[in-house]
């Protein structure tokens, strides 16, 4: 057993796809085929059950992942506690965001983590922040930004770093969309909405609007609030997205933003790690660094 092979296994686990891990790990599939079936061979148990169609991790299997990620952890902490200068800490971390926080203060977390951490890789990947928390669940990323949830995982930590109020935007330009806002009073189950798919901002958008017992008009449904920017400032309707969104947005002047009645719950945006991931010493390490950062509150 080396600890290439529990690399794949803990791999294709998530994926239950041998054509994505073999992609992923550099390695062919017939490969990584035999060193699966190695690894079955050296415990005597089935790790996988697998057919033309479909790949399904066994009992197991379930209970050798939790094996190899231990031991991978357990690998990287000896490595790095046999070398006394914390700055000689070598090897990878995945960190998930949105675009508007590469834009904004995560630049100056990864500024902060660089200097003190010269040698660590940052793997960043970009996508929706509803999807977030999720990542982190399912272990495709060590850390996340996300919003604080209103109930946080059991297996989770959170560490805020700014807090910022949610904002309903309309366009600037005149149009169909601001002819129903400027009605007296508006009849917001009129108004076209463009909306997250899920997610934090999409909940509380639709307690507000259960709040008043309307209905919404969904022009659209998008994924990323930087999405409904562009649309709401191309004049498809009003959209609710964090003003930490606005400020860094370069289409700031293609929209406005709109004095409601009952406004939405601010965002407590922060940085979110499984608790048990926090004995990687690369992790922990980007997670003392965030504990560190005060970043001004947006008004």
């Amino acid at each position: 057993m080396d600890l290439r092979a529990l690399r794949q296994f803990i791999h294709l686990s998530q994926t239950l796809h041998y054509g994505k891990t073999s992609e992923a790990m550099h390695v062919s599939p017939s490969t990584l085929s035999r060193s699966i079936a190695r690894l079955e061979d050296e415990l005597g148990s089935t790790l996988f059950e697998r057919d033309n169609r479909t790949v399904v991790l066994t009992q197991a299997g379930r209970q050798f992942r939790e094996f190899a990620e231990a031991t991978l952890t357990h690998w990287q902490d000896l490595k790095h506690r046999l070398k006394n200068n914390p700055v000689e800490l070598t090897g990878q971390i995945r960190l998930y965001c949105t675009v508007t926080a590469t834009y904004s203060f995560m630049s100056i977390l990864l500024t902060e983590f660089r200097k003190s951490f010269p040698n660590i890789e940052v793997q960043l990947e970009t996508g929706d922040g509803a999807q977030a928390v999720q990542k982190v669940m399912d272990d495709e990323a060590d850390i996340a930004v996300a919003p604080l949830p209103d109930q946080l995982p059991n297996p989770l930590l959170f560490k805020s770093l700014v807090k910022t109020p949610l904002e309903f935007i309309a366009p600037a330009e005149e149009g169909p969309v601001n002819a129903l806002l400027e009605q007296t009073p508006v009849t917001w189950g009129q108004v076209p909405f463009v909306m997250s798919e899920f997610g934090l901002t999409r909940k509380r958008l639709d307690q507000w609007f259960r709040s008043q017992s309307l209905k919404p008009n969904i022009y659209a449904q998008v994924a990323g609030h930087e999405a409904i920017v562009a649309m709401v400032g191309l004049g498809f309707g009003v959209g609710v997205v964090p003003r930490l969104v606005i400020e860094n947005s370069p289409l700031e002047n293609k929209i406005r933003v709109l004095d409601v009645e009952k406004p939405l719950q601010p965002f407590d945006v922060g940085v979110c790690v499984l608790n048990r991931r926090l004995q990687d010493p690369l992790v922990n390490a980007f997670w003392k660094t965030a504990s560190t950062i005060s970043l001004k509150e947006t008004s």
